[in-house]
């Protein structure tokens, strides 16, 4: 079978980790960035062709099957839709874009063009997460009567300087940074939000970060369910904990530790989850870690879906409903910080 061929627009260090498990599947044949030491340094061989233009890496480089969007999130639909206006699939870095509009733009090119259009969304792969949503969708839990959503990480002035993470137009704000893979197994277990009451704002990160540091959310998603969220960047030197607890009819199920990757409780009738798989450790930013480090199995389900018609493991579709959550949130925020 022969090897498919990709290439990676932003080479910083979510790039660099594409790089990686895309040389285990197939072949990387073009980088790009606007820093020039970011993009000669993932384009380690002669095989790799560097570009600091992403409109000439897409008109050279004829023999690419699959282009992974690694920009800043302000830049995914401008990027995403430039390379499947060019004829190729496109896997997309979280979020999906940082405007409900945007992803409509971008699911309507994927459509128009006759391309797959995917969302990185490497926490569905979490095996207390799997197991979790496996026995939902089976109905072992019964009605699901309520949600508790956790979100407590860190994040101190020395990861926004310097970067483009904390600029409203490139970033977004904490919900897409920091919690767009929470906020999309919210949807992807439980459902589609109907209505949001929230409050929150920037508590601690003036003049750091242009947006929200933590936030207090009530839920109420369309198949009648409730919920809440609690989320911070202000947990005292280090990430705390990452939680999803769900009570259900039939279950009470809790998928904690820092980064949903432990079965922290469960208490369901006449079933017991046993021997879960040891999962993949976070992602490492130095100081700093993020979600699991989860992107073989998003290159896995690549794999299938362009060589052997698999189904897309987070399609468009799915990534708008994240950025649609995510838009009411903060569209009642700013409603409610507005001075009277």
């Amino acid at each position: 079978m022969k090897k498919l061929n990709f290439g990676i627009v932003g080479c910083g260090r979510i790039g660099q980790r594409h790089a990686g498990h895309i040389k285990n599947i197939g072949n990387l044949i073009a980088v790009c960035d606007i820093d020039e030491d970011k993009v000669n340094l993932l384009a380690d061989s002669d095989e790799v062709t560097p570009y600091m233009s992403i409109d000439k890496m897409l008109e050279e480089e004829k023999e690419l099957d699959l282009v992974a969007i690694c920009t800043p999130n302000g830049l995914h639909a401008e990027h995403s839709i430039k390379a499947l206006k060019s004829g190729f699939h496109v896997l997309c870095e979280k979020p999906m874009a940082t405007s409900v509009y945007d992803c409509g733009e971008m699911i309507k090119a994927a459509e128009s063009a006759n391309k797959r259009l995917m969302i990185v969304k490497q926490n569905r792969f979490n095996p207390p997460v799997e197991a979790v949503k496996k026995i939902i969708d089976q109905g072992k839990l019964g009605r699901i009567f309520s949600v508790q959503l956790n979100c407590f990480w860190n994040r101190n002035p020395d990861y926004y300087h310097n970067s483009w993470k904390g600029s409203l137009e490139l970033d977004g704000g904490t919900l897409y940074t920091q919690f767009s893979h929470f906020i999309d197994l919210l949807y992807w277990m439980i459902g589609d939000i109907k209505n949001v009451e929230v409050f929150g704002g920037n508590f601690n990160h003036q003049g750091i970060a242009d947006f929200d540091d933590n936030g207090a959310i009530a839920l109420e998603f369309y198949n009648g369910a409730i919920g809440t969220i609690n989320y911070t960047v202000n947990s005292f030197g280090k990430n705390m904990e990452g939680s999803l607890t769900i009570f259900g009819e039939k279950g009470t199920v809790k998928i904690g530790g820092q980064y949903l990757n432990e079965l922290e409780y469960q208490n369901i009738e006449g079933l017991e989850i046993k021997d879960l798989p040891k999962g993949n450790t976070a992602n490492n930013y130095g100081q700093y870690q993020g979600s699991m480090s989860n992107h073989d199995k998003v290159y896995e389900n690549v794999l299938e879906v362009l060589t052997n018609d698999g189904v897309i493991s987070a399609n468009g579709f799915e990534g708008l409903k994240t950025v649609e959550i995510i838009d009411k949130i903060y569209s009642k925020m700013e409603d409610r910080n507005k001075p009277i």
